[in-house]
């Protein structure tokens, strides 16, 4: 018999999270940039900064991990530049292209 606890399907577990987003914080993002959106709808010239904050919010979410978790965890920090640097090469070509 062992000490660890069955896993159980579809049990959540606790949260071990040691590096990356707080768990609230993305949801919080999604959740302005739907309110956002829906005041758009009715406030056309709000469009504008509410889709600018839809894609705002993975990169800022991108940011956090990478200077959040540079100290505990280099891989996730360096992974998130990466993704950050890619962002910035799509836009870069984007705007070679236009």
């Amino acid at each position: 018999m062992t000490d660890k606890p069955r896993n159980i399907p579809f049990t959540p577990q606790a949260s071990k999270e040691q590096a990356g987003l707080p768990a609230w914080l993305f949801p919080a993002g999604f959740w302005i940039a739907v309110a956002a959106l829906g005041l758009a709808v009715f406030v056309p010239r709000f469009a504008f900064w509410a889709v600018a904050w839809v894609m705002l919010v993975p990169v800022l979410a991108a940011l956090w991990v990478a200077v959040s978790a540079w100290s505990r965890d280099r891989r996730l920090s360096v992974a998130a530049l990466v993704a950050l640097a890619g962002l910035a090469v799509v836009f870069l070509v984007k705007g070679l292209l236009a």
